[in-house]
C-alpha cells in the first residue's frame, strides 16, 4: 500500500473511533415509545415511565403522566426508532475507506482511487442500511388474548423497556 493509503486508512479509523465512541457519553435513560390501544378503541401515545403491578406509567407527548390499567389494554406497540441512516453513513465511510485502500493499491492515480471510494461507499451503505433498518421495525402485543401468566411475562419484558425499572 502507498503512503497515501496508508494516511487515508488512519485517517479513517481516528474518525471511526470517534464517531463510534459518542455513545459513551453519560446520558439520561429513556423508556420505550409506546402507543397502546384501549379496548374501547382509544389510543395512548408515550414514553413508558414504569410498569406497575396493575398498569402502566406512562408519559404523554404533552408532558404529563397517563397511567393506563393493564386491564383496559388491547393492543400495545413498541415503535422502535429506525437506524437505517446511521448503518448506511457508517456503511459508506467503511465502504469508501475499503475502496480507496483498493484503488491505492492498484498505484493509480487520484481519479481512480476517488472513484473506488465513491463506489465501494455507496455499495456497502445501501447494503447496511437495509439491513439496519429491518431490525429497527415496530414490535405490537396483543394483551387482550393472553392468559394471565403470558401477561406477567409481558410485565417483566416491558419492565426493561422502562425508564424506571425497578418500581416499588
Amino acid at each position: 500500500m502507498n503512503p497515501t493509503g496508508k494516511k487515508f486508512l488512519s485517517l479513517f479509523l481516528v474518525f471511526s473511533l470517534l464517531m463510534l465512541s459518542v455513545n459513551l457519553y453519560a446520558k439520561e435513560r429513556r423508556g420505550a415509545n409506546l402507543i397502546i390501544t384501549t379496548k374501547d378503541g382509544q389510543q395512548i401515545e408515550g414514553e413508558l415511565i414504569t410498569v406497575k403491578p396493575i398498569s402502566l406509567l406512562l408519559l404523554n407527548t404533552e408532558g404529563k403522566d397517563v397511567s393506563v390499567d393493564i386491564a383496559d389494554i388491547k393492543v400495545i406497540k413498541i415503535v422502535k426508532k429506525s437506524k437505517a441512516l446511521l448503518g448506511a453513513g457508517m456503511g459508506f465511510l467503511i465502504g469508501a475507506a475499503i475502496g480507496a485502500a483498493v484503488g491505492g493499491s492498484l498505484e493509480a492515480g487520484w481519479l481512480v482511487i476517488e472513484i473506488s471510494a465513491v463506489l465501494g461507499g455507496f455499495a456497502l451503505g445501501i447494503l447496511a442500511g437495509s439491513i439496519v433498518s429491518s431490525e429497527g421495525k415496530d414490535k405490537t402485543i396483543q394483551i387482550e388474548e393472553m392468559t394471565d401468566l403470558e401477561i406477567q411475562e409481558t410485565l417483566d419484558y416491558l419492565r426493561k423497556k422502562a425508564r424506571i425499572r425497578d418500581y416499588k
